[in-house]
This record gives C-alpha cells, sequence and structure tokens, in this order.
C-alpha cells in the first residue's frame, strides 16, 4: 500500500518546511469534513448513488468506504509502529433523508463504529437547535470540541463541549484546540443560549493554555473555512497544524480539481509555516498528512495527500448492511420518479455562491410560480441551500431532496423596494469567500461589482411588473418568497426579519414545491438568462 502519493508540490513543502534529516517525533492524522450526512455513497454530483451506479463502479464515498479506508490506514500504521490519530471537522448533520429521518442518531452510531478520536463542532451540528447537538454527543463515545463557544446559558450543552483535548500516542502529549465560525448564528439555529467569541483570541487562550501544561505540539481543527484558517494561522502563535472544514475545499497535489497544495503553508506570528489542510466535502475523501516535529516542538515536516474514496475502496460489509436496514424505509420516497430533465440541472457551490446557477434558477422560478397569485414579485434563494446537483434523465424525489435537504418551507412577506437592495447588498457581501448567501433570484434582475466596498455592490436592479421589466422602486411595497430560515434573518438577511411585513413562514416544504414544479412540465431544460450580471 502507497501510504502517501507524492507529488513535486508536495516535496517542495517538505524541503521548506525541513532542513533536517531525522525529526523526534511523527503523527500522522487521519481525518474528514463536512460529510454531510452521505451516509450512502454518493454519485459525482455528491448526491446519492443509486445501485446501479454501485454496480458499475460508479459510486464514491460513503460511510462504508471511509470505514474501510480508515481501518486499511490503521492495521498499517500500527503494524509499523506509528502514531496517528483520526479526526472530523464538523459538519456530519443535514444533507440527506439520513438526517431528515434519524438526525444525528445514524451518523453517532457510524462515526463510533469508525473509530474517530475527536470532532470539532460544526455550524450545521446546530440546525436543529441545541437538543439536536445535545442528543449526538450523548450516544458518540468520544470527544466533540469546540474553544469559542460560551455554552454557560445554554442547558442542554453547558459543561459537554470541551474547548481542549489532550490524547497521549507514543509517550507523547498532543494538544488539540478548536474554534468555529462566528457567524453560526446566522447560517444555523444554536438559539439564544449559545454565544460565539473570536475565534483568535479564544485559540490563544486554549494554546496558551496547553502551552503552560507543558504540551509543545498542538493541533487546530477548526470549522471556519480555507480564508479563515489562512488569517487564523498567521494571527495565533503555537499552533503546529490546522484541520479544517467548512468551506468544502479540496486541497491536493495529484487532483485536478484542487484548489491548493496539501498542505497550504501560512507565516505564524513567529515566522514559523503553519500547514493547513482540508478534505473536500461529502466523504469523498479521506485526509492523510503525517507531521513531524524535532525535539523542541518545531514541526519540521508536513506531507501526505487526500485519498480519493472511488470505486476501488469497497464499502465495509457490516456498514453496507446496516445502511440498507436504515435505508428502507427511505426508499419508497427516494425512488418516487417526478420529473425528467433534459441535461444537468448544475448546482456545483463555487457557481451558485457567485453567479446565477442552473440549480438556483429552477428553485426561484419555483417558489415564485407557487406563489405569484398571492401578489408575490419576486424570489430570493440562498445559493448555500442548495446542496448538490442533479443529472440528466429520470429526476427522483430523493435527489430533489439531496438539493434541498433542509426542511425549509416557503416564506412570504412584504417588503419596500429600498429594503430589497439592502438584502441584495447582503447576498454578494461575501461573495469573494464563497458565502452561502448569495442570492439566487426570480422575477429580479440586478448587477453586482465584485471590486466595489460591501454594501455598495448592487446596481441596475429591475422587477418583472406586468410582463416587462423595470427599475426598481425604492418606497414601493413588493410581495417577496423566500425561505422561512431567510425570512427569520439567517444567512445575514436581518432585512427580511425587522422590516418584513405580513409575514408568513409556514408555506409547503420547498422540496415539494420544487418536485412539483418540475412535475408539472413534460420535461425541463435548465438554463440560465443573465437575470444575475457582475461588472
Amino acid at each position: 500500500m502507497n501510504k502517501f502519493l507524492f507529488g513535486a508540490a508536495a516535496l517542495a513543502m517538505t524541503t521548506a518546511l525541513s532542513s533536517a534529516a531525522m525529526a523526534d517525533y511523527s503523527l500522522t492524522i487521519l481525518h474528514t469534513n463536512d460529510v454531510h450526512s452521505r451516509i450512502e455513497s454518493i454519485n459525482k454530483y455528491d448526491s446519492t448513488c443509486g445501485a446501479e451506479n454501485e454496480a458499475e463502479g460508479k459510486c464514491f464515498g460513503g460511510v462504508a468506504r471511509i470505514k474501510t479506508k480508515i481501518d486499511e490506514l490503521r492495521s498499517a500504521l500500527t503494524s509499523e509502529g506509528k502514531n496517528f490519530v483520526v479526526v472530523d471537522a464538523g459538519d456530519q448533520f443535514q444533507g440527506s433523508l439520513f438526517y431528515t429521518t434519524y438526525k444525528g442518531a445514524a451518523a453517532a452510531d457510524f462515526m463510533n463504529g469508525i473509530g474517530y478520536d475527536v470532532m470539532a463542532v460544526g455550524n450545521h451540528e446546530f440546525d436543529d437547535g441545541p437538543a439536536a447537538l445535545a442528543g449526538f454527543l450523548d450516544k458518540v463515545t468520544f470527544p466533540v470540541i469546540s474553544g469559542n463557544l460560551d455554552l454557560d446559558n445554554e442547558p442542554l450543552l453547558k459543561g459537554s463541549v470541551p474547548g481542549t483535548l489532550v490524547l497521549e500516542r507514543g509517550g507523547e502529549k498532543i494538544g488539540f484546540v478548536s474554534s468555529l465560525a462566528e457567524d453560526t448564528v446566522e447560517t444555523s439555529s444554536p438559539g439564544e443560549g449559545v454565544k460565539f467569541l473570536n475565534s483568535e483570541a479564544s485559540l490563544k487562550a486554549q494554546v496558551a493554555e496547553l502551552e503552560a501544561a507543558g504540551i509543545n505540539k498542538i493541533i487546530a481543527i477548526t470549522h471556519e473555512g480555507l480564508p479563515k484558517d489562512k488569517l487564523i494561522a498567521a494571527a495565533v502563535p503555537g499552533i503546529d497544524i490546522i484541520v479544517g472544514g467548512h468551506s468544502h475545499t479540496l486541497l491536493s497535489n495529484t487532483q485536478d480539481r484542487a484548489e491548493g497544495p496539501y498542505p497550504v503553508l501560512v507565516k505564524n506570528p513567529d515566522g514559523k509555516d503553519v500547514p493547513i489542510v482540508q478534505a473536500y466535502a461529502y466523504s469523498k475523501f479521506v485526509g492523510d498528512i503525517e507531521v513531524t516535529w524535532d525535539d523542541d516542538g518545531n514541526v519540521i515536516k508536513a506531507v501526505g495527500e487526500p485519498i480519493l474514496l472511488d470505486a476501488s475502496v469497497t464499502p465495509d460489509e457490516e456498514f453496507a448492511a446496516r445502511i440498507t436496514e436504515l435505508a428502507a424505509p427511505l426508499d419508497e420516497i427516494r425512488k418516487e420518479v417526478v420529473a425528467e430533465s433534459a441535461a444537468m440541472i448544475n448546482a456545483d457551490r463555487t457557481v451558485c455562491r457567485a453567479q446565477q446557477c442552473e440549480m438556483g434558477t429552477l428553485v426561484a422560478d419555483a417558489m415564485l410560480a407557487r406563489v405569484m397569485d398571492q401578489g408575490i414579485q419576486m424570489a430570493i434563494q440562498n445559493g448555500g441551500g442548495l446542496r448538490a446537483s442533479i443529472d440528466a434523465g429520470e429526476v427522483t424525489m430523493g435527489e430533489v431532496l439531496t438539493v434541498l435537504p433542509f426542511q425549509n418551507t416557503l416564506a412570504t412577506f412584504q417588503l419596500k423596494g429600498a429594503d430589497v437592495i439592502t438584502a441584495l447588498e447582503n447576498g454578494v457581501s461575501e461573495v469573494e469567500d464563497g458565502a452561502g448567501r448569495f442570492p439566487q433570484v426570480a422575477g429580479l434582475k440586478y448587477t453586482f461589482t465584485k471590486a466595489k466596498p460591501a454594501g455598495e455592490r448592487i446596481s441596475d436592479v429591475e422587477v418583472m411588473e406586468g410582463g416587462a421589466w423595470g427599475p426598481i422602486d425604492l418606497e414601493k411595497v413588493y410581495g417577496v418568497v423566500t425561505n422561512n430560515y431567510m425570512r427569520g434573518g439567517g444567512d445575514g438577511y436581518k432585512i427580511f426579519a425587522t422590516a418584513g411585513t405580513n409575514a408568513y413562514d409556514y408555506g409547503p416544504d420547498l422540496a415539494d414545491v420544487v418536485a412539483e414544479y418540475l412535475s408539472e412540465k413534460t420535461g425541463y431544460t435548465p438554463y440560465t438568462d443573465g437575470r444575475i450580471t457582475e461588472k
């Protein structure tokens, strides 16, 4: 077995980190992130892979493949006398019917079976409030950590999420610190009792606590996203490596679509290189990085490569049988064919969070069509709420539910034109970071300019009225449809909550709306039409 796949970039990074031929201590970190309830294997569009495609060798990932690969790596490392840990950087929750049906219980069982050593809290672990996370914590047999959460006023979680962890491997104590994106209050539903502290300040305090205890090997498991991880590495001394999640970033020295090398290196305040790793999402890869420290606790080498879990990795038999058992009640729902699509409906996150995308067009059109007879004129849907593409051919309810897994309902309300523009400004305010708040729309046209400061990016907003496009009237009140999450202020759309009037948040499930819209078509052809432009 080739433990690492070495490329020129990996070798160059090794040279950059090390001028020493020998070192005192090495640790292999096996890691996953953003699995998002992909308990079953996935297809190339990151949605559930069917039995036919599995038989044809076209599937990836799934927890049964994670189990196989980590067991294989664990066996090899143990036989070689090497030290290792198995970690997850958060967002096990949300993303398939498995989560909709079983919440965190299925994830907990499978993670226990895989044998994780530690997990970071992800923002989607709060999607069903503190109670769902508390239930998950009761079931897992490993620590779940996060160091920038103040849980003193949340009785369901108080005292149950430590900020640091110390594990011993090969006679050495390894410290773990963690942080969670501070905007989780906007991207999930943590509730009033959960407070989020500044990430950098919290991590500095955690590192200082560990160093005071004599620990000089410190790993940060973060759920912040690669851009934020780079800022953390540059601001917080004492962190030796960051194992991240949240941005679904593929870092690799061999994969064509990688967004950067594995690891990415960032200078810390002491001028030392901090390796940062992440392994895409949806169970498709297992990250595999070996870190070496010298006697003084300095990282002198960090090499590895995420491992693609393709058809060459045989799913673990016991896990596969359990998955089949749990999936049985879901199959009738998922197999229902609701429509047919002439081509793939693209929901690639790099597209739907930056420009008009085919899935955004479909969902926004469906939302508006459903409530147009109620005097609603425009639809706004967050691009981050679109979780998978749909391939050409038959469209099943299972595929629609994979795209829209959050059980959001349609929400309608009235909003002045000026506040519509405020909402659009929020939507494009973090486009350079790939934020999920990017607005996919119907009944609206707008232009944005990324080069301008946030809050000043929107121009040329038009509304469809009487069958023709016309400039938005800042004083006029318009009918708007969105999802209940956004209407309540999620993803930074606070203007919907504060300025929206005559709100009704309990419409039909968004997935049902889209399925019914598709079913009314004799055949759906995905499209974009220039309703969103960038200049």
